[in-house]
């Protein structure tokens, strides 16, 4: 049992002169008192330096005052969490020591206290985590390996107007391309924003989003909707997260509460002002905030543009000789052997192609992705999901399926 308050001192002391004596081993000896083996080798250790004294209690409490803060520091402190309330220590102390170099700033413990003690903080719960979740398909190495891209939430700006904050985020640097303020969430609205991006930066090898429109469509091959079929046809991997799992794109999930918390509470009087609203935030997220993940460093210092410019016109898809080629009707159906076969209508007036696998079986492919195989015994057509297809020379994207459900 564990030692006794009335005892202490001679339980220490017999367990010393047991171990000395080693009449039994050390896990056997350490049970025996009711203590564990890291506990064991400290009182061994003490009694080695100072001998039986060493086997007193110490007091606990510090020999140091870590705690305590100048006056010149919390008050600097103090002014930079006034105007960032919802900057923890952490990135308070990283933007003070890139504003102030040289200077030496507390632990961000002792920061914390601060906060604490002066009202300016409280403790924030921690959601429950399920262990092992999935993380990204695609896990980008660079800038613009692969961007991410979805809706806040929407709310009503001062004027009753309903506002949807579209976002785009590159998930390797963190910087936000764009943060919009829209009032409608279909592809009409985001496509000539993507368009704009895609110009102005170039594009990334891949776009990362959840499974609702207008980024995908549960009918149909590959989950593919018209907006994902434009992006294919960009040579962009619609690269989406599993349906009900917005964890598995949870950096980006992470820079939309911080926008709720410091753009919509309360929300802008119109919707040309909440947008004006959002784009000074996404410069200051951008250029200003430091972040952990970053070594605290700022995403505009990580990020660059994409060298893959976006086409002036998008060209028609060379496929290898040994592919058969057929157009998808308006309807979303293909012929092929005197049957007519259901693709997708986001695929309308688009030209697929049938190439014949190891196993007899057809690869249904649009321009360098699978969608499917067509069965060569039934004329079945089975959803596979999306993925690259492997070309000579080309990067491609590993076992990345995307098809929702």
């Amino acid at each position: 049992m564990p030692w006794t308050e009335i005892s202490v001192m001679d339980n220490r002391l017999c367990f010393v002169a047991a171990q000395l004596r080693d009449e039994v081993a050390f896990s056997e000896l350490c049970s025996r008192y009711g203590i564990s083996r890291k506990t064991g080798y400290k009182w061994l250790a003490r009694y080695r330096s100072a001998g039986a004294a060493g086997l007193e209690e110490r007091p606990r409490a510090r020999h140091t005052q870590s705690h305590v803060i100048d006056a010149e520091t919390a008050a600097a402190i103090r002014a930079l969490r006034a105007e960032r309330p919802s900057w923890g220590p952490r990135k308070l102390l990283a933007r003070l020591a890139l504003d102030h170099p040289g200077r030496g700033w507390p632990a961000a413990s002792t920061v914390g206290d601060l906060l604490q003690r002066e009202g300016l903080s409280r403790p924030r719960s921690k959601p429950a985590r399920e262990p092992g979740t999935k993380g990204p398909q695609i896990v980008a190495q660079v800038a613009n390996d692969s961007w991410s891209a979805d809706f806040k939430g929407w709310f009503r700006t001062g004027d009753g107007v309903r506002c949807e904050p579209f976002t785009v985020t590159d998930g390797y640097s963190r910087y936000i391309l764009a943060t919009e303020a829209v009032a409608q969430t279909g592809a009409e609205a985001v496509q000539p924003i993507l368009t704009r991006l895609f110009q102005e930066y170039g594009l990334p090898r891949a776009l990362r989003t959840d499974n609702g429109s207008p980024f995908a469509h549960r009918l149909g091959l590959g989950g593919l909707a018209v907006l994902s079929v434009w992006l294919l046809k960009l040579n962009i991997f619609p690269d989406r997260i599993a349906p009900g799992r917005p964890d598995q794109n949870a950096r980006h999930e992470r820079m939309h509460r911080t926008l709720g918390e410091e753009t919509a509470k309360p929300p802008a009087a119109s919707l040309a002002e909440q947008q004006a609203r959002l784009e000074a935030w996404r410069q200051d997220y951008n250029t200003n905030r430091p972040h952990e993940a970053l070594g605290q460093r700022c995403p505009a210092t990580l990020w660059q543009p994409s060298p893959r410019p976006f086409p002036a016109v998008i060209r028609e898809w060379d496929y290898p000789p040994d592919h058969h080629l057929r157009r998808v009707n308006s309807s979303g159906y293909i012929e092929w052997r005197d049957q007519r076969l259901y693709l997708t209508e986001a695929l309308r007036r688009e030209t697929v192609a049938l190439a014949q696998r190891d196993d007899g079986d057809w690869a249904i492919r649009f321009r360098g992705f699978d969608l499917a195989v067509l069965d060569e015994q039934t004329n079945v057509v089975r959803r596979t999901g999306l993925a690259c297809t492997v070309q000579p020379g080309a990067k491609a994207f590993v076992d990345a399926r995307s098809e929702p459900g």
